[in-house]
């Protein structure tokens, strides 16, 4: 009985660690911009500055060693986040861009997006609410 409740235990370990949740892309509610998933990319690396309506990008990510920016920077991203790291350092020091704004939640990201016209970030797909536009899940 012993160790059909271990097995049990380790199956319902290994099997939470491999399901992520779906990360959506938003913006806010008046953003009309056509974006694909290559100018996610580029907006989240510094090389796409403004969407295609002209405005400005106000790129928005959740802090370094949250679950969610991990699973952003794999997924959409294709770096691991040490990748991502050593990219942006580089970047900074060599003066070519500033570092992204970072928040902690979730909750944060939503608030400023849905008050900042050109800016764009990442949630969990199930926080989202009305006051954002979501634009891609990954």
């Amino acid at each position: 009985m012993k160790l059909i409740q271990k097995s049990l235990l380790l199956t319902l370990c290994l099997t939470s660690s491999l399901v992520f949740a779906d990360v959506a892309v938003i913006v806010n509610t008046a953003n009309d911009s056509q974006i694909s998933d290559d100018d996610i990319q580029r907006m989240f690396l510094g090389k796409n500055k403004s969407f295609s309506n002209g405005e400005s990008v106000v790129a928005i990510n959740l802090d370094s060693g949250n679950e969610q920016r991990g699973e952003f920077e794999e997924k959409v991203l294709g770096k691991s986040s040490s990748q991502v790291k050593a990219y942006w350092s580089k970047l900074i020091f060599s003066g070519k861009a500033k570092p992204l704004e970072e928040v902690a939640s979730d909750s944060e990201v939503i608030s400023l997006i849905s008050s900042t016209p050109n800016a764009i970030g990442y949630i969990d797909a199930s926080k989202v609410d009305s006051s954002v536009k979501v634009v891609k899940t990954f």
